[in-house]
């Protein structure tokens, strides 16, 4: 039986320089900690975890309890930072295994792609030219290879007027891109503290909600879900069909 390649990706942590630090009335670090529990109990043995971003709070005090929680990780940890995070800080504090900021890795017939969609002084985010060359060349040279690319921000609507003004600047150039390639399997995200499941064109879009508190879905101005922490396991196939769920983790709400 071919392989498959698990996955679990846990998004938006928004950790703080102090264990008791709260976003929106929910502690962050026991937050994500239950999440992580849930996870290994339930998904046992993945083959990598994906943290799509907002690792902190604007607070770079953060990493270490971030680089803490997760160093004894016996799988790669592969990281991107979002708009609340601190580049420079985080690729300082986050160095060596199980850690890896960005990049990319080839495992079981997938290529998943790590993207930075990090964007000075902007809630909002944009990969850029040089980015988006990159990764064409990186699509024309694996055509054999089903690919899972992940970012924080996202590149389709949320059918969200607040959200939607503080996704993927370029998204519109993002899409054209990956339309021509098709062994581009999945696209995924957080920045979005909710759930989003949808194929557009063959392609699997998936959003994941945050380890900490989430917003409420269609709204036209910010509002808060009443929805607990969560995270999302995926199951890469070798046909290339991606397996996947979204798990609420109960009792860690605010």
């Amino acid at each position: 039986m071919a392989k498959s390649l698990r996955l679990v990706q846990f998004s938006d942590p928004h950790l703080f320089g102090t264990a008791d630090g709260a976003l929106r009335g929910v502690a962050t670090l026991p937050a994500l900690k239950a999440t992580m529990a849930h996870a290994e109990r339930y998904f046992r043995c993945p083959d990598a975890l994906l943290l799509t971003g907002d690792l902190v709070q604007d607070d770079p005090g953060g990493y270490a309890l971030l680089r803490a929680t997760f160093e004894s990780s016996k799988v790669p940890v592969y990281c991107l930072a979002g708009n609340h995070d601190v580049p420079e800080k985080m690729n300082a504090t986050l160095q060596g295994a199980p850690f890896q900021v960005g990049g990319r890795f080839i495992d079981a017939g997938w290529l998943v792609v790590m993207l930075d969609t990090w964007k000075a002084k902007s809630t909002g985010g944009r990969l850029g030219k040089s980015q988006l060359s990159n990764l064409e060349a990186t699509l024309a040279g694996h055509p054999d290879l089903h690919v899972l690319l992940c970012l924080h921000h996202h590149p389709v609507a949320m059918d969200s007027r607040w959200l939607d003004k503080v996704g993927l600047d370029d998204a519109a150039e993002f899409l054209a891109l990956i339309a021509r390639f098709p062994q581009v399997r999945g696209v995924l995200w957080g920045h979005v503290h909710q759930s989003l499941d949808r194929f557009l064109n063959g392609v699997r879009f998936m959003a994941s909600p945050a380890t900490c508190a989430q917003f409420l879905p269609r709204s036209a101005d910010f509002a808060l879900d009443w929805r607990p922490p969560g995270y999302r396991v995926l199951e890469l196939l070798a046909d290339g069909t991606i397996a996947t769920e979204v798990v609420w983790v109960e009792n860690t709400a605010p």
